[in-house]
C-alpha cells in the first residue's frame, strides 16, 4: 500500500472540506447549532463535513472502516479504519473565531499508520505517514529543541464538561503558570498537537479528549521526533482520555508534573 499516494489524496480531500466549512462560517446562525451534551455542540457544518470526508475516503480506500464523531456512519471494524473529526473546535466555529481544523487519521491493526491536520482558516496542512517525516504544506517540520520547562510555551485545553479532575488540573496550571514562559488555550487538540509538531509550541496536556481529538496530531508530532504518552508515561492516550505531547526534553518534565498532580 503506498500510504504517501493516499495521504496526498486525504490532504486533497481535507483542503476541498475545508473550504466548504469557510464558507459556511459566514452564513451561521443560532438556529444552526444543537446541543449534544453539557458545553457540547454541532452544528449541520460537522455532520455535512463528516460525510464528504466519508465519501471521499471511501472511495480513496475502499472497505475501510470509520471512527466518526458525529455518527454519520455506522462504526465498522475493518483492517483499515479512518478516524475523522470533521470540525475540531466546533465552539471557536460558532462564535466566529479563526481556529478549527480537521483532523484525520488512518489505522491498520489498532496502529495509527497515517495522520493529517488541516488547519482551516490559516490553510496549513500538517501531514505525516508511517516511515516518513512530518510536513506542513510540503516543508518538512519538527519539534522544538527547547530543553527547559522554563524556557518552554505551552498550550492546554481547559475543562469544559469533565470536571472529575478539575482540581488536579487546576494545581498543575497553576504551577506551570509560574514555571515557563506562557501557556496558550486554542479550543482545538488537533491544532495544538500540530502545532507541537512544527515546534511552536514546546509541549502539550489535556484530559477528557477522545480518539477523534489526537489521533492524527499526536502522529504528527511523533513523527516530527516528538513524544505523546498518557498522564502515566504509557501508551494510552488514544482511548484513555489523556495526553501528554512535546518535544522529548519537555515531554518528560511535563510527565513529572502529571505524576505529582494527577491520581493514577
Amino acid at each position: 500500500m503506498n500510504l504517501e499516494r493516499i495521504n496526498k489524496a486525504v490532504n486533497d480531500l481535507c483542503i476541498e472540506a475545508g473550504n466548504y466549512i469557510s464558507s459556511e462560517q459566514r452564513k451561521l446562525s443560532s438556529d444552526d447549532i444543537a446541543v449534544k451534551g453539557l458545553h457540547d455542540y454541532v452544528t449541520h457544518v460537522d455532520r455535512q463535513s463528516e460525510k464528504m470526508l466519508v465519501d471521499g475516503l471511501s472511495g480513496i480506500l475502499p472497505g475501510s472502516g470509520f471512527l466518526v464523531e458525529e455518527n454519520t456512519v455506522a462504526n465498522t471494524n475493518e483492517a483499515y479504519t479512518w478516524i475523522i473529526d470533521p470540525l475540531d473546535g466546533t465552539t471557536n466555529f460558532i462564535h466566529g473565531l479563526p481556529t478549527f481544523a480537521i483532523s484525520i487519521a488512518l489505522m491498520h491493526e489498532q496502529k495509527v499508520v497515517m495522520g493529517t491536520v488541516y488547519d482551516v482558516r490559516a490553510e496549513e496542512c500538517y501531514y505525516a505517514w508511517k516511515g516518513s517525516s512530518a510536513f506542513m504544506n510540503g516543508k518538512k517540520i519538527s519539534v522544538s529543541d527547547r530543553p527547559k520547562l522554563e524556557e518552554s510555551l505551552l498550550a492546554t485545553g481547559f475543562p469544559y464538561n469533565d470536571f472529575k479532575r478539575q482540581e488536579e488540573y487546576l494545581q498543575m496550571l497553576g504551577h506551570l503558570m509560574q514555571n515557563c514562559r506562557g501557556i496558550r488555550r486554542y479550543g482545538s487538540a488537533a491544532i495544538d498537537l500540530a502545532w507541537v509538531a512544527c515546534g511552536r509550541f514546546d509541549g502539550f496536556w489535556e484530559y477528557g479528549l477522545k480518539p477523534w481529538d489526537v489521533a492524527a496530531g499526536s502522529f504528527i508530532a511523533e513523527r516530527a521526533g516528538g513524544k505523546c504518552s498518557d498522564f502515566a508515561a504509557g501508551h494510552n492516550f488514544l482511548h484513555g482520555r489523556e495526553i501528554v505531547c512535546g518535544n522529548p526534553d519537555i515531554h518528560n518534565e511535563l510527565l513529572e508534573l502529571t505524576d505529582k498532580f494527577f491520581d493514577k
